[in-house]
């Protein structure tokens, strides 16, 4: 199915430093791109994929799954595992979900910088998406939930009902796991989201035994921080974050961005 224009996957091949995004649900690549370039500026070998049913018709999300989804990003992060010394991961929503999956089945994974990740919701309704989703395909989607001004991310504008369960299905499969997480955690973590609730901070926070988890409150942003006010912070942020573990792994910033420019 042709992809929206705008909504193609990136790629940015730099140094032995390996970076791999996710975009969020019924999302495209352009939610996080200038997070991505931002990486790739700083040197960093950089893969953000489009995953399966998105970026097309909203009836194409219904078709996917989230085991769909989460082989996309498996499978950028083979790449860079064998291209890269040091890979981290990083996520927006439920790009946030999918690369705590990953880290929960990499031991090697260098740390996990998340934005507003999603591992469950309080909406009543939600409850009953599985059933529902037999008979209603699709509800009114959230829109951008962007407080700055911005341009479109080109995202569904209608949720769909069946990949939403798949999603819900992740959610479980993802919380029973936390334990398992041993790469440090950066999670940046909108004060007001219209799209994912506080409790999805918390119940990460209260699973992650393993390792540590940093939280940054994001105070001029909503979900889609990686495109709002707050967004120049999550960059930099990150920069460092990436930086120190790095150089816990012996790998400096010198080092890396020479090996970039080489």
């Amino acid at each position: 199915m042709p992809v929206l224009p705008g909504a193609e996957p990136f790629a940015a091949d730099g140094g032995s430093v390996g970076v791999v995004l996710s975009h969020g649900f019924t999302a495209t690549p352009r939610s996080v791109l200038p997070w991505a370039q931002h990486l790739a500026a700083a040197g960093y070998t950089v893969r953000l994929p489009l995953l399966p049913g998105h970026g097309t018709t909203w009836q194409d999300a219904n078709r996917s799954t989230w085991q769909q989804w989460y082989a996309s990003i498996r499978e950028a992060y083979a790449e860079l595992a064998t291209r890269c010394d040091t890979v981290f991961a990083a996520g927006l929503s439920m790009g946030g979900t999918l690369v705590t999956r990953l880290a929960e089945e990499v031991d090697d994974l260098a740390g996990l910088i998340l934005v507003n990740p999603s591992l469950a919701t309080e909406r009543f309704d939600a409850k009953f998406a599985r059933y529902v989703g037999r008979l209603v395909p699709s509800r009114p989607g959230f829109g951008s939930d962007i407080k700055a001004p911005h341009e479109p991310t080109l995202g569904y504008d209608r949720t769909p009902i069946r990949a939403f369960a798949s999603l819900q299905r992740l959610w479980r499969v993802t919380r029973a796991d936390l334990h398992r997480i041993t790469a440090p955690v950066l999670m940046f973590r909108s004060v007001e989201d219209h799209v994912v609730e506080p409790l999805s901070g918390r119940l990460l926070q209260r699973g992650t035994t393993s390792t540590t988890v940093r939280e940054v409150l994001l105070e001029n942003s909503y979900h889609v921080a990686t495109m709002d006010h707050d967004a120049p912070l999550i960059f930099a942020a990150t920069v460092d974050f990436i930086r120190e573990h790095s150089e816990h792994r012996g790998i400096s910033a010198h080092d890396d961005v020479a090996s970039s420019a080489s």
